[in-house]
């Protein structure tokens, strides 16, 4: 299912220095083999095609102007549109965006392990060897071949994104086959189900558009905290075995994965970002219920289908969800979305955007679940 649809082939990352932290991912290898292996979509001919990316851009516009006035937020002019790719653009896309958001990671994670590596050479009396090219390479697949089978998988479950790209220029992404799949399954309107989608992403696109600063807030937020949960090189063998000891509470659903990589020091920071996503994505779907009605004549209907579509995911799905922390992105959207109407309740939207002012503006983590704190401490 490939007809008409953008390739994103201009956000693919550029070649880089496999001496550094790409030494551990191959990331263009990793999204070759992703593309492979995952699955073309569902059966469509080429007119539906079409139909469907006409009408995924055409929603993608009309979602401007009823999303700006409800949340009191434009995109700016010369915003670039929105693409409609296939999964294998998809994998595309976040393969770059992914390995320029962890570069600085692993280049940290490369440097500590070759300085404790060295530091264990020299107490010994023996030079630290040289990591070999071959070596560096076979490594770095091993591991793109394991992102690889992440990213095919999660490439048949995203609608919509919007792409942070930190290495380029940020865009508005429709995955088609899976809009499509999901129309079917749900047994809804398309036009209508489309628009949705579009309503939904298209919040996403004016948080960080309208608020310039969020973006590289959020990036550098991720990286630090990407960096402060890598164990250092002595203690990865510990911190694998306690994560291998969680893991049956976290397939039982008893536990959270993200809190069982985390020390309780880096869960405080993991926290914080949390909050952050938590607000981002409950604001999206407060907004898109509250378009829904005037623009999308069978929103209640899409909503309560979707909403059963995701508890109805069969075993396997729920235990991949759990093993990648995607239960917990499901609480965000009703923990924010809690936050976010407390707040409007109180202050309305415009007392709401103050949310948008700096990052001290932020919702902190206990004031997710506690709207009147935020608005006491924002407001006074």
């Amino acid at each position: 299912m490939s007809d008409h649809l953008e390739p994103a082939a201009d956000r693919t990352q550029e070649p880089v220095d496999d001496v550094r932290g790409s030494a551990l991912v191959d990331w263009d290898f990793a999204a070759a083999a992703a593309t492979r292996i995952a699955p073309a979509g569902p059966r469509a001919s080429r007119r539906e095609v079409a139909d469907l990316v006409a009408e995924l851009r055409s929603a993608a516009a009309r979602a401007v102007e009823p999303v700006a006035q409800t949340a009191q937020l434009s995109t700016p002019p010369g915003t670039p549109e929105a693409l409609v790719v296939d999964r294998a653009g998809w994998i595309r896309a976040n393969c770059a965006s992914m390995g320029a958001m962890l570069e600085p990671v692993l280049d940290e994670v490369v440097a500590r392990k070759r300085t404790a590596d060295r530091a264990r050479a020299e107490r010994a009396g023996r030079e630290l060897p040289e990591i070999g090219a071959t070596s560096q390479a076979i490594s770095s697949k091993v591991t793109g071949t394991e992102v690889a089978g992440l990213l095919s998988w999660i490439s048949t479950k995203v609608l919509g994104q919007y792409d942070l790209a930190p290495q380029g220029t940020p865009a508005l992404m429709f995955v088609a086959p899976n809009v499509l799949a999901a129309e079917r399954e749900l047994e809804v309107d398309p036009g209508d189900f489309r628009l949705w989608v579009a309503v939904h992403e298209e919040t996403h696109r004016v948080q960080f558009t309208a608020v310039p600063w969020l973006r590289e807030h959020l990036i550098e937020r991720a990286r630090s905290m990407g960096t402060r949960i890598m164990p250092e090189p002595d203690h990865l063998g510990q911190r694998l075995r306690e994560i291998a000891a969680a893991l049956p509470g976290v397939l039982r659903g008893e536990e959270d994965i993200t809190q069982v990589v985390a020390t309780p020091e880096q869960r405080e920071k993991l926290a914080e970002v949390t909050a952050v996503m938590s607000l981002l994505e409950g604001h999206a779907d407060v907004v898109m219920d509250e378009v829904g009605p005037s623009v999308i004549p069978t929103v209640a209907w899409i909503r309560r289908r979707f909403t059963q579509r995701r508890k109805g995911a069969g075993n396997v799905d729920k235990l991949l969800r759990r093993l990648l922390g995607m239960e917990a992105k499901m609480r965000q959207y009703k923990d924010g979305a809690v936050f976010v109407r407390g707040v409007m309740d109180q202050v309305g939207v415009e007392g709401f955007n103050r949310v948008w002012t700096s990052p001290d503006t932020l919702p902190r983590p206990t004031e997710i679940a506690d709207p009147q704190a935020w608005v006491a401490r924002v407001h006074g």
